[in-house]
This record gives structure tokens, C-alpha cells and sequence, in this order.
């Protein structure tokens, strides 16, 4: 490896959203080389990037974000040119549960990337050059209530331990865009949904336990409402965002896509129903009956969406799957793992 080549560090890269981005930039930019930071907790799986795991550009590194020796020698060994912040704790469950390690992964890991990326960026006499991308979350809006969207200058009034954190994140790097001139740019999603993602979430928890015949548990009444981004339009902003957005700015990206819960629970069944019929209980296939209400998640917003017209004018950029094809393809992945897997 050519340690003074220009890289693009990435943080989390072995998780949903970052493996999907990493995969994908590759392929757009093979020459250029990417250096991957990722913990491998639960939510990080190396198999995600078996794609790119021999290309000559990309390299490794199991680690701590908030490992403050660590990431200072990232930065003293590789000539890292810019960095797009993926990983966090991102589980609201567990953030109910364990708010502490939410804080220190979120805010105090995002404060040591951003001392070193400073440190590391002045010396060069870059710093303004040099850009850092934050991805973040619609869910540090608060809930939303049943009419309208969040837009880029909504007060952030998160619920739970998890969007607090991040909106915590979010303020430090803000705040070295504001007090050392640093080359800052923060995006928030919506929703994300497609291949790679985590078991716990709500569309890989509804397939992989309907393939189970197991209880497919749905909060409350099963009507809490969120936009649905398919993570490969996602990547697109991402890429987008880093590129071409302004200096200081934030930028909302949405799928356009509100769905309940239940709502999504009854699409996945239905398309079990036709693919997977042969490991139903009943006949004919009827995974629905697998549906369970369960008691609600404390701080449960009811429903979130942006308003992404910004990242449209200004960028150019809007989401190119449709809420049917990325749903299917998404189902259509979860089968083919566990075929394989079976």
C-alpha cells in the first residue's frame, strides 16, 4: 500500500449503511483508496465487504473509534484526505438499555476523530481543504406529529438515548466548523432498507423470523410511520453530499416512501407467501398469522419524514427505487442468505 496515495477514511465500514457506501464507491472510483475503521461490534460484519476485501485500494483496520492512539496514528500513517463518519451505536433498544456506551461511541468517538482529522489537517495546511462528512439521522428531530417534515433548520428534539447522542455528535462537528474553519458537511436520512442490515432492525427482523415460523413482534398498534430510503439511493447522496455540498450545510435525504409498520409487515408476509411458500405452517402460505402486537417501545416517536428538497435543487440528487422494487430486493437478498445458510 502507498501510504502517502490519498485515502478517504471511513468509520463503521463494515456495517449496513458504510459496507453498502463502501461497496459502492468502489466501484465508482476504483482507483481511488479507501481505509476502513470499524469496531466489528454485533452491528459490523467483515462478510459485508467480501467484494472489495482483495482490492489492491482498500485496507482494514479493526478498531475503536474512540481509541484516541489509535486513530491520531491512522492519520500519522495514511495521508487521509477526507473522512465520512458512519460508525455509531445505532440500536434504540439497546440505547434504552445501556445509554453510556451510546455516549461514548457517538459523541466522545466523533470528538477524537475530529481532534485528530484537525490535528492532522493544520499541519498540512489543509484543513479547510480536507473534508469531514457526518452522517446522521432524522430521529434527532423529535417526532414529527401527523402532518409535515422535518426541514434542514427543525430544532433537534430527540427522544430516545440513541438520537440524543447522535445529536450530540452533531453539534461538535458543527462546532469545529464554526471555531477552527474546518471543512464540515452533516447529512440525516431517513429510514434505511436493503441488503446487509442488521437482524434486529424491523424489516430484516420481520423476513428472517417469518423464514423461522417464528412470532413476528410489531410495537403498540403497529401505526408508527417512517420514510423508507433504499440504502443504494442512500450511497448515491452520500457520495453526492461529500462531493458537491457546501461547506457548513446540512442536507435531509429521503426516500419518499411512508409506510407503517404494519403496513410493511403485511408486504413482507405477502411476498413470503409467493417465494417461500414451502416453509409456511399453513397452507396455503399465510405468514400474516405470524403477526404479534407487542408492548411499545418507551419514547416510541410516532413518525418521522424530511423534507429533502435541498439535496434535489441544490445537488441534483433524487431517490431512484421505488418503494415495490427496493422492498422486493430486499426480501429477494434475506432469501438468498438464507438458502445459502440453510
Amino acid at each position: 500500500m502507498d501510504y502517502q496515495r490519498p485515502a478517504l477514511l471511513i468509520t463503521g465500514g463494515a456495517g449496513f449503511i458504510g459496507s453498502n457506501f463502501i461497496v459502492y464507491y468502489m466501484k465508482k472510483y476504483p482507483d481511488r483508496q479507501i481505509i476502513n475503521l470499524d469496531k466489528l461490534t454485533y452491528a459490523g460484519n467483515s462478510s459485508n465487504l467480501k467484494e472489495v476485501e482483495h482490492h489492491p485500494h482498500y485496507h482494514f483496520i479493526q478498531g475503536d473509534i474512540a481509541d484516541e492512539d489509535l486513530v491520531t496514528s491512522i492519520f500519522t500513517t495514511y495521508n487521509i484526505t477526507g473522512v465520512i463518519h458512519f460508525a455509531a451505536e445505532s440500536h434504540v433498544d439497546r440505547s434504552i438499555e445501556d445509554a453510556k456506551q451510546f455516549v461514548t461511541s457517538n459523541v466522545l468517538g466523533t470528538l477524537v476523530l475530529l481532534q485528530a482529522a484537525k490535528t492532522d489537517w493544520e499541519k498540512r495546511g489543509e484543513l479547510q481543504k480536507r473534508r469531514f462528512h457526518q452522517i446522521s439521522t432524522d430521529e434527532v428531530y423529535g417526532d414529527l406529529g401527523e402532518t409535515g417534515k422535518f426541514h434542514e433548520a427543525t430544532p433537534y428534539d430527540p427522544q430516545n438515548p440513541y438520537s440524543a447522542s447522535k445529536a450530540g455528535a452533531n453539534f461538535l462537528v458543527k462546532s469545529f466548523g464554526y471555531t477552527y474553519g474546518m471543512n464540515i458537511v452533516l447529512s440525516s436520512s431517513s429510514n434505511n432498507y436493503g441488503p446487509k442490515q442488521h437482524t434486529e432492525k424491523l424489516i430484516p427482523t420481520i423476513i428472517t423470523r417469518a423464514l423461522h415460523n417464528q412470532t413476528i413482534p410489531i410495537y403498540g398498534d403497529g401505526k408508527n410511520i417512517r420514510d423508507w430510503l433504499y440504502v443504494e439511493d442512500h450511497c448515491r447522496a452520500i457520495d453526492t453530499i461529500y462531493h458537491q455540498g457546501k461547506t457548513m450545510q446540512m442536507y435531509n435525504v429521503g426516500g419518499g416512501n411512508e409506510q407503517t409498520n404494519i403496513d410493511i409487515a403485511k408486504t413482507v408476509c405477502r411476498l413470503l407467501d409467493i417465494w417461500k411458500p414451502e416453509i409456511a405452517d399453513t397452507s396455503p402460505a399465510h405468514f400474516e398469522e405470524l403477526i404479534a402486537f407487542t408492548e411499545d417501545r418507551a419514547g416510541h416517536d410516532r413518525r418521522y419524514a424530511v423534507d429533502d428538497t435541498k439535496i434535489r435543487n441544490e445537488l441534483g440528487w433524487e431517490p431512484l427505487a421505488d418503494w415495490k422494487t427496493g422492498i422486493q430486493n430486499t426480501v429477494k437478498w434475506y432469501i438468498e442468505q438464507w438458502n445459502t445458510n440453510s
